[in-house]
């Protein structure tokens, strides 16, 4: 298993050969630096997962260091002081400037090693979070329990077992990216970070630097491949990759290293790359728009992940999920698919997939009311029903959620009543609301129930 890679900046011998023992035993990376110009070099020829920085050195003091560390690289390691001769003003700075935590000389090696522990299992998260920001849930493996989906899981697992790389194809939304990071925490590589780049936003220099990072001057930006060391590189639409970058991506994974824009010195690449697209890479291949020999390096070990109409028997399981998800993550009252809608979201052809079964669960719960979801209301959410207000409603999502939450119920209660013949009692029934509480809806959205019943 790659294990975590810390630089101990300390001017006393003693102490730095005593932390690196200490940490050798526990069975992390160990790198040792004597002073802040040391630190530099080694801070340049790699990037640390975690830095142990003492503040009183002949050249730089580390309050200095860690402030000039602080004006570059916003995605840089964790770092914790250590002082014999602190104060809480010097502590109070190094926090200010992110320090993750202060310890005072000696040194408690048991505070020593938990505090290591918690900043490293912190910066994990945070890389983590970046990651995931633009998803609301956080699945840890494929969800399905039918004959594909479990083959493809247990494919998976056995493909995390090798360092190769992968390429993972499959139709937009199908779940390539769920997959990626499910090899990554079933390899030895889980301790290590998850990084995920889009190839559609590789575009122009700054794709280098995004992809290779940069120095300038004693300013080192780390790029995806550095930050990915120990850990796998998730190349999301790989094929929207321009000419030159799959060139010199080619040439880091063959040489196992690369060099930073603006850089001089190569850069050991210690990263396992998962690679997806839903396009036909052999196709561009022979259409000149993708590299022969980068396709071949990527393609060692491929994995189809299939179309949700191709698994149709996990449906229900997906259906579940998410509704029990979106019920916790909105505060919404739980909602039951009738069977007449299970069965017509089972038969449906979702040319969106999973992300649109996800994106079709959320509207139903956040637009609708009611404690089940019918067959008319699911028609309607996926836009094959007659073009009613209600229809109209879900389909408008440039307005806040409040006035779209208001004018589908508004639309959606007239429709009731119509169907009801204007019997408040009935449309209270049909719609899973105790009388008074349906009332004083309709009396709030300004509906005369007589009127709509009537046509008016």
């Amino acid at each position: 298993m790659t294990q975590p890679y810390i630089l101990v900046i300390d001017d006393e011998p003693d102490i730095r050969e005593l932390v690196k023992e200490i940490l050798d035993d526990e069975g992390y990376s160990v790198a040792i630096a004597e002073n802040a110009e040391a630190a530099r070099q080694a801070r340049r020829a790699r990037r640390p997962d975690l830095i142990l920085l003492d503040i009183w050195m002949p050249d730089t003091d580390g309050i200095s260091l860690l402030k000039e560390w602080a004006d570059g690289d916003s995605d840089d390691a964790p770092v914790i002081m250590m002082s014999g001769h602190g104060t809480v003003e010097t502590a109070v700075e190094a926090t200010r400037l992110g320090a993750y935590d202060f310890l005072e000389k000696p040194l408690s090696i048991a505070k020593l090693l938990l505090t290591v522990r918690h900043a490293l299992e912190n910066a994990q998260l945070r890389q983590e979070n970046i990651g995931l920001k633009r998803d609301v849930v956080l699945v840890t493996e494929p969800i399905g329990r039918g004959a594909n989906m479990q083959a493809l899981r247990e494919q998976a697992k056995r493909i995390a077992q090798h360092e190769t790389p992968v390429l993972i194809t499959g139709e937009s939304g199908s779940g390539k990216e769920l997959f990626a990071r499910f090899i990554h925490s079933q390899s030895n590589r889980r301790a290590g970070n998850f990084v995920r780049v889009a190839g559609s936003g590789l575009v122009g220099d700054a794709a280098s630097v995004e992809l290779f990072g940069a120095e300038e001057g004693s300013s080192i930006h780390y790029g995806a491949l550095e930050r990915a060391n120990g850990g796998t590189l998730f190349l999301e639409d790989v094929a929207d990759i321009d000419a030159a970058l799959q060139g010199r991506l080619l040439s880091a994974l063959g040489h196992a290293s690369f060099v930073r824009t603006g850089g001089h010195k190569p850069v050991e690449l210690n990263t396992r790359l998962i690679a997806a697209t839903s396009r036909d890479l052999t196709r561009l291949v022979e259409t000149g728009k993708f590299r022969e020999d980068l396709f071949y390096h990527l393609n060692v070990v491929p994995l189809q992940v299939p179309p949700l109409r191709d698994h149709r028997e996990d449906i229900p399981e997906l259906l579940e999920f998410y509704a029990d998800n979106v019920v916790s993550q909105e505060n919404l009252a739980y909602r039951r698919f009738t069977v007449a809608g299970q069965n017509r979201l089972r038969n449906y052809t979702w040319p969106g997939n999973i992300r649109e079964l996800k994106n079709v669960v959320q509207r139903l719960f956040i637009l609708g009311s009611g404690t089940e979801i019918d067959l008319q209301e699911i028609e309607i959410a996926l836009g094959e029903a007659p073009r009613t207000e209600a229809a109209a409603t879900f389909s408008d999502f440039s307005l806040p959620l409040k006035e779209a939450r208001e004018r589908f119920e508004r639309a959606y209660l007239e429709h009731q009543i119509r169907l009801n013949g204007g019997s408040v009692s009935k449309v209270a029934k049909s719609a899973g609301m105790e009388r008074t509480h349906l009332y004083r809806k309709l009396r709030a959205l300004g509906i005369d129930s007589k009127r709509v019943a009537r046509n008016e």
